[in-house]
């Protein structure tokens, strides 16, 4: 991102334009267009899982009542007492007359027949003795080994929905063995004798799922049993495995139909979901719109595409049109130029009155303007060599004052005041400091040393001791600060935190070496300050509070603090701490400038 920043900061300013208005279209254009494919697909989606919605209540509705037939024929064989009769003979081995046979047949069983014919549903309804001493009426009534050639009577348990198995109850009876078959097997069981038959209710598969054998292009449909079998139609299992585990996963747990979207294997699938509790399975119908969602995706490509072209040809007019609209602004910049090169007769001519012209008119100014700075700049630079002058007559004027100041020391030796002429020295290396010009930083020695000549003269006023102590290692000495800078430190100690105690005390001078700086420390056993006084004077020091001149201001440190910050940068200065009736410690931070003597100084051996 930052190069990106970099590079649009160093385009033209024409480019810049035609980007921006570029941009200010796409964006709208390429939201609303993402909005609409969006809700293309999404309207895409929606009308495939209505149409599977209303697929499965219509299978749902349609499986309900071919179960309710199955389940109403089966009830029906079981109430027929005569049914149950012939059964309970035929079980304990009663024997039974043929003219008893041929009542049965004419009556009952025809009565059965009848009722499985008339209910177009059913493939069929078979009753199987529990042994062959039955005489078979077909298709109704059947002994014990027919019953043994279905698949489902060679299960452990076979009592209950038996799905996909084909009917060999005949071995000859090939006209619809490629027909699969669902049945309802019920035992029939007698309070006296047990078990005396068997009821298999059967319909085809296609009749109780036709949507597994529907065949419709991109919809296929299984059912799979609380058991873990799965049961495909006529059409051929294309799916893979594990496109199938997934699909299994998103089974519901309610009874009620559940219409999901994903995106399986590769595909958009639209997957219908249906627990059939009475079946103990679930019926799963899948429509793969892939095709439906790749349209959409095909539209939206040509749609990008389309704007992708029509997008590089208007930038191409739109930077023509900004070109002519930044003309005089080139013209206004090639000016520029040429003042660069120090033509400063440069004028821009031809300004109009829109916001270009007014800006040349604004540059003829400056120029102009320019001139007349350039005229004060050479008379101040003639003032500036004049104050030059008179600093150096002043320099002149000290060598007198230090000529008297030595005579008056040599009375003073001659007459044996040692006290006057020491005094005397005192004040000539304080003022030869104070008046020596120089142009850049002093070392901490030289500043120290002024210090001593300063609390020499300081003592001469008091009738009180004020004693000074020194502990800087020799590399601190030998670093560079602000003239004066040490100094007023000093002074602020004694005026603001000595004087009104009048007693002897002490002035301690440290210097510390942390990494790449120094910190001379200066603290006097003064009266000391508040907290409030101590932040009061560092708001003073920073210059967020109006000093406004005046005695005990801060503007002493708040001097030291600015000539510090220009020297060597705002992370040095000065930093306060203080307590109250104890003392005040004022510490100077300043960078390690000059290593040479490093190798001599004890500490860092």
């Amino acid at each position: 991102m930052k190069k990106i920043r970099e590079l649009f900061r160093n385009t033209k300013l024409n480019i810049k334009f035609t980007s921006i208005i570029i941009l200010f279209m796409v964006i709208p254009i390429g939201v609303l267009a993402g909005v609409l494919f969006y809700v293309m697909e999404q309207n895409a989606v929606q009308e495939n899982m209505d149409y599977m919605e209303y697929t499965m209540q219509r299978n749902e509705d349609g499986i309900k009542t071919k179960i309710d037939s199955i389940n109403m024929s089966t009830q029906f064989f079981l109430s027929d007492d005569s049914l149950l009769q012939m059964l309970n003979a035929s079980a304990i081995g009663g024997e039974i007359s043929t003219a008893d046979w041929l009542d049965f047949k004419n009556n009952e069983v025809s009565a059965l027949e009848r009722l499985v014919d008339n209910n177009p549903l059913l493939y069929g309804v078979r009753v199987y003795a529990v042994n062959d001493s039955v005489q078979e009426m077909m298709p109704i009534l059947y002994n014990a080994s027919r019953m043994k050639k279905q698949e489902w009577s060679k299960q452990d348990k076979y009592v209950g929905w038996n799905f996909d198995y084909t009917d060999n109850i005949f071995n000859s009876y090939t006209m619809n063995q490629n027909r699969k078959i669902i049945s309802l097997v019920t035992p029939i069981i007698d309070s006296a004798n047990g078990k005396v038959g068997v009821i298999e209710s059967a319909m085809t598969m296609e009749n109780m799922f036709p949507s597994l054998y529907e065949g419709i292009e991109d919809e296929w449909s299984f059912f799979y049993s609380d058991e873990g079998v799965t049961y495909f139609g006529q059409k051929e299992q294309t799916e893979s495995s594990a496109l199938l585990d997934d699909i299994l996963k998103q089974r519901p747990t309610e009874d009620k139909i559940q219409t999901i979207y994903k995106k399986l294997d590769g595909k958009n699938l639209v997957i219908s979901y249906m627990q059939v509790r009475e079946l103990s399975g679930t019926l799963i119908c899948v429509k793969d719109i892939t095709k439906n969602v790749h349209n959409v995706y095909f539209m939206r490509d040509v749609f990008v595409a389309v704007m992708l072209a029509f997008i590089i040809l208007l930038a191409f007019f739109i930077n023509r049109i900004v070109q002519h609209l930044l003309k005089q602004f080139y013209e206004i910049l090639k000016s520029i130029r040429k003042v660069q090169k120090g033509d400063l007769d440069v004028v821009i001519e031809n300004c109009g009155k829109d916001e270009m012209g007014e800006l040349g008119t604004q540059i003829n100014k400056m120029l102009e303007r320019i001139k007349e700075l350039m005229e004060d700049n050479l008379n101040r630079e003639m003032l500036a060599k004049n104050y030059e002058i008179r600093a150096l007559q002043n320099q002149i004027n000290a060598h007198f004052i230090y000529n008297v100041l030595e005579s008056i020391k040599m009375m003073a030796e001659i007459d044996e005041e040692y006290a006057i002429s020491d005094a005397v020295t005192a004040l000539g290396k304080l003022l030869r400091y104070s008046m020596k010009w120089v142009s850049g930083n002093v070392l901490v020695e030289q500043e120290l040393e002024y210090i001593k000549n300063y609390m020499a003269l300081i003592n001469l006023r008091f009738d009180y001791e004020i004693y000074l102590s020194l502990n800087l290692p020799e590399l601190v000495l030998k670093q560079e600060i602000p003239k004066m800078s040490l100094q007023p430190i000093v002074e602020n100690a004694i005026y603001h935190g000595i004087e009104q105690m009048a007693e002897d005390t002490n002035i301690y001078i440290k210097g510390i070496l942390d990494g790449d700086d120094c910190v001379i420390e200066i603290t006097d056993a003064g009266k000391g300050m508040s907290e409030e006084e101590v932040e009061k004077l560092r708001l003073k020091i920073a210059g967020k509070i109006d000093s406004n001149g005046g005695s005990g201001n801060g503007i002493g440190l708040k001097n030291v603090q600015d000539r510090i910050h220009i020297a060597f940068g705002d992370q040095y200065g000065i930093e306060i701490a203080s307590k109250l009736g104890c003392y005040t410690k004022i510490m100077v931070r300043i960078p390690i400038t000059h290593r040479q003597s490093e190798e001599n100084d004890p500490e860092h051996k």
